[in-house]
């Protein structure tokens, strides 16, 4: 009887690996469970791996525990990914709703992605739908904590436009906070520029009130309150004003001459070029000028 239930015991402990289908295995060690195509087994066996602290980071800096065990779908090629998710420019989705968390393995070494910071973004994102259960996340506080948490790491692939939230400050194009309550902009620019505004309104907010500000947020919005009410009761300051002040924040970090400095090496090969445009003109104006008057004084 003691052999049967150590062999029993036994099974339960080891992970369970077991074909989907004939292309798709899967991992359930009893806290995460991991579906991927074989090549990427060695992937899978880091996530099992590195999954355990992962969530306890999460669950230390919220002092709550995941009590569910998501399921992290590692895709190896970016077409299949994009047709499976059906989104934008992002290398990872979370699906609340089922618990599952899809990874573009493929992007994983692309700068400034890794599998590690990306599964802290996702994870994130599930355990905050946990938190506030049938309250309502706005979707700038969800993507916003996400990042910092994540290193400031978003799962949205950025392209040549990093300066977009220097500009928006700059030309008074920033969004505001509230439109971005539902969902962020399908135009890329604006994508972008909703994802940046996110993690610099919650860092903003969390250097100004404390970590613990953003915590309570989550409480009052997970007793059913709304946004601007969730922000009065936690921060003692109206949702408008906490805008402003964090607008007032980037103008005066953000101006024309810490821009322009930023970019300066840029400038100058920008001028340097430009001169070297001009002079070519100038050179072949008086070049063909020479031309000119030879031919006018040529002798009959």
């Amino acid at each position: 009887m003691k052999t049967i239930l150590f062999i029993i015991v036994f099974v339960l402990c080891i992970p369970a690996l077991c074909p989907a289908d004939e292309n798709i295995i899967t991992i359930n060690n009893g806290l995460v469970i991991v579906q991927f195509e074989k090549p990427l087994q060695k992937v899978a066996e880091t996530v099992i791996r590195m999954y355990p602290e992962i969530r306890l980071e999460i669950e230390q800096m919220f002092q709550s525990d995941i009590d569910f065990n998501p399921t992290i779908r590692l895709m190896r090629d970016r077409d299949t990914f994009q047709n499976m998710v059906h989104t934008g420019p992002v290398v990872a989705v979370a699906i609340s709703e089922d618990n599952l968390i899809i990874i573009d393995n493929s992007k994983m070494k692309t700068h400034p992605f890794s599998l590690e910071t990306t599964l802290k973004h996702e994870l994130c994102h599930l355990f905050l739908h946990q938190y506030v259960g049938n309250g309502e996340l706005p979707r700038w506080l969800n993507e916003g904590i996400c990042q910092n948490i994540s290193d400031g790491i978003a799962e949205i692939m950025i392209g040549e436009n990093k300066n977009l939230m220097k500009q928006a400050v700059l030309t008074g194009r920033l969004i505001p906070m509230n439109s971005l309550n539902r969902g962020f902009p399908s135009q890329d620019r604006q994508l972008l520029l909703a994802y940046e505004q996110s993690k610099s309104f919650v860092e903003y907010m969390e250097n100004r009130y404390s970590p613990e500000g953003t915590i309570h947020i989550l409480d009052y919005l997970r007793q059913g309150k709304d946004i601007a009410t969730s922000v009065q009761m936690a921060l003692s300051v109206p949702f408008s004003d906490l805008e402003k002040n964090w607008q007032i924040h980037l103008k005066r970090k953000i101006t024309w001459l810490t821009y322009v400095s930023s970019h300066i090496y840029q400038i100058l090969f920008l001028m340097a070029a430009l001169a070297m445009v001009y002079g070519f003109i100038r050179f072949w104006i008086r070049k063909r000028n020479y031309k000119d008057e030879d031919d006018e004084f040529i002798p009959e």
